[in-house]
């Protein structure tokens, strides 16, 4: 069985590098002040919290053998005023920190959402939508998170390190060195773990890219799978990509947890040995107090290392995250405004293809052959032939939704290349093969066409379409809220509305791709005299699939073989008795 797209693993072009952490600093600077003022108050919660074991040594080496009741209470009262100011300082820090990592979200999806805007069809054409939607959602929450908690732990527990080294080094030396001893032992531990970690992560990153590519599709297309009985079959595909995610995710944690536990059990050895050796070699300068104190200072000097290891796992997890969204970032736009684009002139309708050859993919076939053809403002054009002859991609083209491969695409003598694309689609209407209504109310999908379209526009737009009728009968009429992707209408009627939406625009050059396709016979008629009054006065491509709905076309172009093989008007292709009339008169057998 063929491999399907949510089942390849993505391979990423970059090696591991600082450069992703590096230029993410774009997002932290908005909230450098805020989260410098986090980090001081957490640090002066810190240096709060490393006087506690001090003021306890003394409560045991000093107050309690003097039996001074006062200076106990005293003692005890700084320790709690220490510990309280500690939690206040966190608390603040945590607020504060909150509401960065909100921010950072915001910033990064909303930059990664308006640069899928910019996508050409052809990005979206070659990619499973699941696999774009993982890295909007659940990448951007994994990577905020270690932006602005991340950073600001790292930077915390390094400090907190340091003020923990130097107390407990002020009150022994000796027995500081055995706490420190066991760092070098933990580095290359580190070090020979971090490939196979990120190799892991990157796996996992893939799994669930996979899972989740194929959950986004079976879900859009679950009425195909009931149709089909496709259920146990495709249960048997999600059943193997979760037990690919599972697989890679147990391998990546367990990766990962072999720092945890050397952290841990470094750590254990290094406060046995402080216990042993402050009894043994430092038995008679050594006081209890010392030595419960150093205990405790071994036990937070190994925490903030415990921490570090954990931000360092999260961290291996970010760069891969961070990895595939800037990868999405760095997606080159191909269809973008050219230097010097000029703002599309007021359109009247003369349209031409001088010699323009294409293809979808820059090593596929050529779909057009150096195309040639004129049409006049104000004709209606009509494109037919097999599938798969290029009649979408000539409208497609015309709209600049892709890039030449040679040649030129005029309207009005300006070449489409060098003018906006705001400018330009701004004055075309267009309906796509594939209809695709929003959530959200009727008059919401048609005022889509035209943002400030007053509500007798929407209305008079519909009416012309014949698709008033169907929705004073709904619940709310023209209120009425429609679900995703219109699934509460027929195809017929999202028909109806996705070609009300493109008239609303009173477009001067119109694009039908099968605008008919879905509706029925009884419908058809009536959408066609709409049409009519539509094309008068307007330029058109017309695609369709039903031969007696382009009858009175001013042109009829036959394609085939990447070039137009017939052209005229009904009358004289059928004369011809052609490509044309071969189409046409099988259709009539056929009905």
């Amino acid at each position: 069985m063929a491999r399907n797209k949510y089942d390849v693993d993505e391979r990423l072009e970059s090696p591991f590098s600082f450069k992703h952490l590096k230029r993410s600093g774009v997002y932290i600077k908005h909230y450098a002040d805020k989260m410098t003022f986090a980090f001081l108050i957490n640090t002066l919660g810190i240096i709060l919290a490393l006087f506690t074991p001090k003021l306890t040594q003394q409560i045991m080496d000093v107050a309690v053998p003097n039996k001074d009741v006062r200076q106990v209470l005293f003692y005890s009262l700084l320790v709690t005023l220490a510990l309280a100011g500690q939690t206040l300082m966190t608390t603040i820090r945590s607020r504060i920190m909150t509401q960065v990592g909100q921010g950072i979200i915001y910033e990064i999806r909303t930059d990664l959402f308006r640069k899928l805007q910019e996508l050409p069809f052809s990005y979206y054409d070659n990619r499973p939508h699941g696999k774009i939607l993982v890295r909007v959602v659940q990448y951007v929450n994994n990577v905020a998170d270690m932006l602005s908690n991340g950073i600001i732990n790292f930077l915390l527990d390094f400090l907190n390190l340091i003020f923990i080294a130097c107390f407990m080094f002020a009150m022994h030396a000796g027995l500081s060195m055995i706490i420190v001893a066991g760092l070098p032992f933990l580095v290359i531990i580190v070090f020979s773990i971090k490939p196979r970690q990120r190799r892991a992560w990157q796996q996992v990153s893939n799994k669930n890219s996979n899972l989740n590519a194929y959950l986004q599709e079976t879900i859009t297309g679950m009425k195909v799978t009931q149709i089909f009985n496709r259920e146990k079959v495709n249960q048997g595909i999600f059943d193997n990509l979760c037990e690919g995610s599972r697989k890679t995710w147990l391998t990546a944690a367990y990766i990962s947890n072999l720092v945890w536990v050397s952290v841990d059990n470094i750590s254990t050895i290094v406060l046995a040995l402080v216990y042993v050796v402050g009894m043994l070699r430092y038995s008679g300068t050594v006081t209890f107090g010392i030595l419960w104190a150093m205990g405790n200072y071994a036990t937070r000097f190994w925490q903030p290392i415990t921490n570090l290891s954990n931000i360092y796992n999260n961290f291996i997890n970010t760069i891969a995250y961070l990895e595939r969204i800037f990868e999405t970032m760095d997606e080159p736009v191909e269809i973008h405004d050219v230097p010097n684009a000029i703002e599309m002139p007021k359109i009247k309708g003369d349209v031409e293809f001088k010699d323009v050859v294409f293809a979808y993919e820059k090593d596929s076939p050529d779909v057009l052959k150096g195309l040639s053809f004129k049409v006049k403002a104000g004709q209606s054009v009509a494109i037919v032939g097999p599938t798969g002859a290029g009649k979408t991609t000539i409208v497609n083209l015309i709209s600049r939704f892709y890039n030449l491969k040679s040649g030129q695409v005029l309207i009005d003598g300006q070449d489409i290349s060098q003018v906006t694309l705001h400018s330009l689609r701004s004055q075309m209407g267009i309906m796509l093969q594939d209809t695709f209504i929003f959530s959200g109310s009727i008059a919401d999908n048609v005022r889509y066409g035209k943002l400030d379209a007053t509500q007798e526009e929407i209305e008079q737009a519909c009416k012309t379409v014949s698709a008033h009728d169907f929705i004073v009968h709904t619940a709310n009429g023209y209120q009425t809220e429609v679900r995703e992707r219109g699934s509460s209408l027929s195809q017929g009627q999202r028909q109806l509305l996705s070609f009300a939406r493109t008239l609303i625009s009173d477009p001067k050059v119109l694009v039908l791709d099968e605008a008919t396709s879905a509706i029925d016979a009884k419908t058809e008629l009536l959408v066609q005299q709409g049409i009519n009054q539509l094309l008068k006065g307007r330029t058109s491509f017309i695609i369709a699939h039903r031969l007696s709905t382009i009858k009175n076309c001013d042109i009829i172009m036959y394609i085939a073989n990447g070039g137009i093989v017939e052209q005229g008007n009904h009358q004289e292709l059928m004369a011809k008795k052609g490509e044309y009339y071969k189409l046409y008169t099988s259709q009539l057998k056929d009905m």
